[in-house]
């Protein structure tokens, strides 16, 4: 089994990056988390606080964050299941949250693609989205720590969304390749 995770900041191009993936060949997926919360919901599977604490109970939770008024949740069981089937891309934020999802899942080659943008580029993405939380979400681009274990770093403001999925294909193909 394979899967990647979609390492960055906000607005380092995770969700384009893995649109162009799907593009590329439709068995790349976007894993989507499951969310507790407010604002958008596209790109999540929305749940309640009772259903996430019946997950906790069970062992479920992968990995948990909060973020802008809302919990973001990598659940075994949904993530299982969408590695049985494609490819599944996995967005994420924090050092933390790789290793747990590797550590979840020593059988899958990950295969890890930090993206980036300088700062500037990510200011001007984040208040095009309009979500009304563009000083939050500067902060936390700031926060972002540098990935150490990256398989390959993106600069998507260098990059058309579709070379990056190339390269991302490639270093999955490689991965593959070596393993086998």
């Amino acid at each position: 089994m394979r899967g990647v995770i979609l390492y960055g900041a906000p607005a380092s191009g995770k969700d384009t990056v893995t649109a162009a993936l799907h593009q590329l060949h439709s068995q790349y997926q976007q894993f989507r988390r499951l969310k507790v919360g407010r604002g958008r919901t596209t790109g999540y599977r929305m749940s309640t606080d009772a259903d996430l604490a019946t997950l906790r109970a069970s062992g479920g939770v992968v990995w948990e964050n909060r973020r802008y008024g809302s919990v973001y949740v990598i659940d075994a069981p949904g993530l299982r299941q969408q590695l049985h089937r494609q490819i599944p891309v996995v967005h994420v934020g924090q050092v933390d949250a790789v290793d747990a999802v590797r550590l979840a899942f020593p059988d899958v080659r990950w295969t890890v693609v930090a993206l980036t943008c300088p700062r500037d580029v990510a200011e001007r993405r984040i208040v095009e989205r309009q979500t009304g939380d563009s000083a939050e979400r500067l902060r936390v681009w700031d926060e972002t720590e540098t990935v150490p274990t990256a398989d390959l770093t993106i600069d998507t403001s260098r990059s058309s969304p579709d070379v990056a999925a190339g390269l991302v294909d490639q270093a999955v193909r490689h991965s593959q390749a070596a393993a086998g």
